[in-house]
């Protein structure tokens, strides 16, 4: 389990509630849409989606999805189907769109760059379909994505997990996270297990693709904001900064409003 968080659980869970509700009222729109990960932060969004008592539609997209993340998906959605009555499920095996996309486009000799662009496929082929059940329900495409990985280290696809109509954790650093799921109850072997984005088809954990845990990349993300640098530390405190410091930077278009070139007054 990350550190503990120092939030009031209690009245942030109550806070979000309320929000998600008053936004889907205004919205007049039916009530949310979820893809199921069998990770903490899908768990929880989908619980705080539940608890409004509006229509919450969770939807599995394996892509030759690790068993393990199946089978932790379909405990929490089976778990919270029995708490609540306003939650449905639904499966969209997409391997064969994904394996039919990979035919129709060139390959490469530079396997490190296409490995990468299929895993961000998978994640784009993903919000096609929850759109695609929103669309179709009148649902609002709530996002899965924490603070860390939102506005710390852009750890998300463009357009993929990226592409949400709201996000009700995105304020919420992963150790909150971990706080509210054990608050919500959500199943222990999600608590416990190694996070992990699955784009991979394999069980390869976010601390390895990363370089550093997710409390080491809170707490360097707290530093951040404090105005530190790199040589402020040393040791192991330096390198996770380090590695902080350099997603933080490459990955900041994915942060930022798309640029937008504006016509010059003089040349109209």
């Amino acid at each position: 389990m990350p550190k503990k968080s120092t939030l009031q659980i209690e009245k942030v869970n109550s806070s979000i509630v309320n929000w998600l509700k008053s936004y889907a009222e205004n919205a007049k729109v039916n009530g949310f849409v979820v893809g199921i990960s069998g990770g903490v932060d899908s768990a929880v969004t989908s619980t705080l989606c539940a608890q409004t008592g509006l229509p919450t539609l969770c939807v599995e997209m394996p892509i030759h999805q690790a068993e393990s993340h199946v089978s932790r998906g379909r405990e929490h959605i089976n778990q919270l189907k029995n708490r609540f009555p306003n939650v449905t499920n639904v499966e969209a095996d997409l391997t064969s769109v994904f394996e039919t996309f990979k035919t129709v486009v060139p390959d490469t000799e530079n396997k490190e760059k296409l490995q990468l662009s299929l895993a961000n496929t998978r994640a784009r082929l993903r919000m096609t379909t929850l759109y695609y059940f929103a669309g179709i329900h009148g649902l609002l495409v709530a996002g899965t994505g924490n603070k860390v990985e939102d506005f710390g280290v852009g750890f998300f696809t463009k357009y993929g997990d990226g592409g949400v109509d709201l996000s009700p954790i995105a304020d919420l650093m992963k150790s909150d996270v971990y706080a509210l799921g054990d608050y919500l109850k959500i199943p222990n072997s999600i608590l416990v297990a190694s996070p992990t984005d699955g784009l991979f088809g394999d069980d390869r954990t976010d601390e390895e693709q990363l370089g550093a845990s997710y409390d080491e990349l809170e707490w360097a993300m707290l530093e951040d904001e404090k105005g530190k640098i790199p040589t402020d530390f040393t040791g192991r405190e330096k390198t996770a900064f380090e590695i902080y410091k350099r997603l933080n930077t490459i990955n900041k278009h994915k942060m930022l409003e798309i640029p937008v070139y504006h016509i010059q007054n003089e040349i109209k």
